[in-house]
């Protein structure tokens, strides 16, 4: 099979872009930079914010990751994966607006569970205000006989601050006291019977320590990396969970 180009979508945020972009390099199987795939990014931070958009009427994102697509496309990628969750709320008008194949990280996330834990029945959901009451995620892992734990509202909330926090290079917490705080309400939802935790918004796997939930951490960056080099036509080389539980 002839190796296919990655085309990423990014700057939604610009580290969780940097992140796929390590984790393609680790999972790919090479001895020499001739081996490893080809890439080709896009990271625009311009594009609207994506939980305003689903929650509050803001500007629509679509538009600018349409211009994306394109320009991805016209660079030479044959598909796309787009390291921002909250954006695949609107993966319907994107995919009516380019010709390329677009990587869903609900499907992979969903069917590596289904692949690699089929007794995790009960699962928490960590992601924007956006992805959670957007309910798409929790749609697809219906199909496959998945019920989802949402945190409490106040949780909530206190996963909201804590993504933009991750994203303000300039805000007042370190990424320990984040990562604390994202830990305790993983745990909490593993209290009201959750036996896996997604992080579901590309910025938690750059905080959240698997080591400190007591069950099997989903890495949605991790997992959409490794679905990337197989659509591209190669086997991953890396495992990706970093909790057994």
């Amino acid at each position: 099979m002839e190796e296919k180009v990655i085309g990423v979508l990014g700057g939604m945020g610009p580290e969780a872009t940097l992140y796929l972009y390590k984790e393609l390099i680790a999972q790919t199987p090479a001895r020499s930079d001739q081996e490893h795939l080809r890439v080709i990014i896009d990271s625009n931070p311009k594009v609207p914010d994506r939980t305003q958009a689903i929650l509050h009427g803001g500007e629509s994102p679509v538009p600018v990751m349409a211009a994306g697509a394109a320009a991805l496309e016209r660079a030479g990628a044959d598909f796309i994966v787009i390291p921002c969750i909250s954006a695949h709320f609107f993966l319907k008008e994107l995919r009516e607006r380019t010709s390329l194949p677009v990587l869903s990280v609900f499907d992979v996330v969903a069917e590596y569970i289904v692949e690699n834990h089929p007794g995790a029945d009960t699962l928490g959901l960590l992601g924007t205000t956006g992805t959670v009451q957007g309910g798409h995620f929790q749609e697809r892992l219906s199909r496959v006989g998945r019920q989802t734990l949402s945190p409490e509202p106040g949780d909530q909330l206190r996963i909201m601050s804590a993504i933009y926090d991750i994203k303000d290079s300039l805000c007042g917490r370190t990424r320990k006291e984040i990562a604390s705080e994202v830990g305790a309400v993983a745990r909490r939802l593993v209290d009201r019977g959750a036996q896996g935790i997604i992080a579901g918004c590309t910025e938690l796997p750059l905080v959240l320590e698997p080591a400190e939930v007591p069950v099997p951490v989903f890495n949605s960056i991790k997992l959409l990396a490794r679905a990337a080099i197989i659509a591209a036509g190669r086997n991953p080389a890396a495992a990706v969970e970093e909790n057994q539980g």
